[in-house]
């Protein structure tokens, strides 16, 4: 992927309007923003424009209001946050387009920063309307997209409003997310371990083609680990399985075989019985028999996980090994954050359920980098075009 221009690079000049996509799409209840990791992101780059002298307007979305206003959807309780993260004022206004917004945007002072109401409260976002992201674009001078986590989506204002508004850049999150992740399709150091896990095979299908020539061992996991198991004749019960994918499953192990490298599958798991969770042992073997269903992978499983990441170079981590949000189930899922946080390997976390799980063991700070994009993440490491990364300028 070429070099993109970066928000650093940008030449603001004091007073100039930054239309800068944000990804604010945070859990909000009873009007209090619960997690604000990725809010906490974007503060390099908006403290940057700041110094830059930039007014700043901020546009995100928040949740599915499915194209009309929700006030459970509004951005409001998130721009106060922002503000008391900033430790300045925020100015906040009711609608992301229409002569409002774009008085509020003119009226800005420079180094200060306006938050537009949810983005998809208009169907046209997520259908990339051009005039809607002529109408985006009216409230900048210059674009600048620092919301990975959406880059994988061409709707209006991650793909439609770069077309029309120029000069558009990367910001600092974006920047180091497409680093972090491009240094795994390089220049990968060896031995060059992939950790899958959650639930499908068909998730994952594009994502292991695309690193098989990088990966020297995947290490499977999580509830797409009984399809794996199933196409090679093993016991899984009432485990989930993709009955359509169990030949695929396997040709892809034949195939990384065939060129030298490895797969590796539980040896034992946790497993529950008549689908309740107080009904729960660990097995023995790899064997899951009648009622049971595989919750997570075992200690001895575990034990041969970890010792391979603590012996790898780098470490991509793209999947829950088992339903961590269940304390009983989650202690496959912590022996292999910690292996993961004590090694001395690069470590990759690609977002979504996985930067979930090793931030609630609190091991985020020990991992190399912790992608903010679940989808947009596996989407760029499986060799497919981010339409939010590709609208911008390349670097000069």
């Amino acid at each position: 992927m070429p070099r993109k221009l970066n928000v650093r690079k940008l030449e603001i000049g004091s007073g100039k309007r930054v239309f800068c996509r944000v990804d604010y799409n945070v859990p909000v209840r009873n009007g209090r923003v619960e997690d604000d990791t990725r809010i906490v992101a974007s503060l390099p780059t908006l403290r940057l424009l700041a110094e830059k002298g930039a007014r700043t307007v901020l546009a995100s979305h928040l949740g599915r209001p499915k194209g009309k206003p929700s006030p459970e959807f509004s951005l409001k309780p998130v721009a106060e946050h922002l503000a008391t993260l900033l430790g300045k004022p925020v100015v906040f206004v009711e609608d992301c387009v229409g002569e409002e917004a774009e008085r509020r945007s003119r009226d800005l002072e420079p180094g200060s920063f306006l938050v537009v109401e949810n983005l998809r409260f208009h169907k046209e976002e997520e259908a990339n309307d051009a005039e809607f992201s002529k109408a985006l674009a009216r409230l900048g001078d210059a674009y600048v997209n620092d919301a990975f986590g959406t880059a994988h989506r061409a709707h209006a204002s991650t793909a439609g409003v770069p077309g029309v508004l120029r000069p558009a850049a990367a910001g600092l999150l974006m920047e180091a997310e497409i680093e972090h992740l491009g240094r795994l399709l390089e220049n990968p150091d060896s031995p060059f371990v992939a950790i899958l896990g959650g639930a499908k095979v068909s998730d994952k299908i594009e994502l292991i083609e695309n690193l098989l020539p990088r990966v020297d061992l995947f290490l499977v996991g999580g509830a797409m680990a009984y399809t794996f198991l199933k196409a090679f004749a093993k016991p899984v019960g009432k485990s989930l399985v993709e009955e359509d994918r169990l030949a695929l499953a396997k040709t892809l192990v034949q195939k990384a075989r065939a060129s030298g490298k490895d797969f590796l599958f539980p040896v034992d798991h946790v497993v529950i019985s008549g689908g309740r969770d107080d009904a729960h042992r660990t097995t023995e073997g790899v064997d899951i028999v009648g009622d049971e269903a595989g919750v997570d992978i075992g200690p001895k499983t575990a034990d041969q996980f970890s010792a391979r990441v603590s012996q790898a170079r780098t470490v991509l981590w793209n999947g829950p090994l088992g339903r961590f949000e269940v304390e009983a189930f989650s202690g496959g899922t912590r022996r292999v954050a910690e292996a993961l946080a004590t090694s001395p390997a690069v470590s990759v976390v690609g977002g979504g359920d996985t930067a979930s799980a090793v931030k609630k063991f609190g091991l985020a700070s020990r991992m190399t980098h912790v992608s903010t994009g679940g989808g947009a993440s596996l989407e760029f490491l499986s060799g497919l075009p981010l339409p939010g990364v590709e609208a911008l300028d390349d670097a000069p």
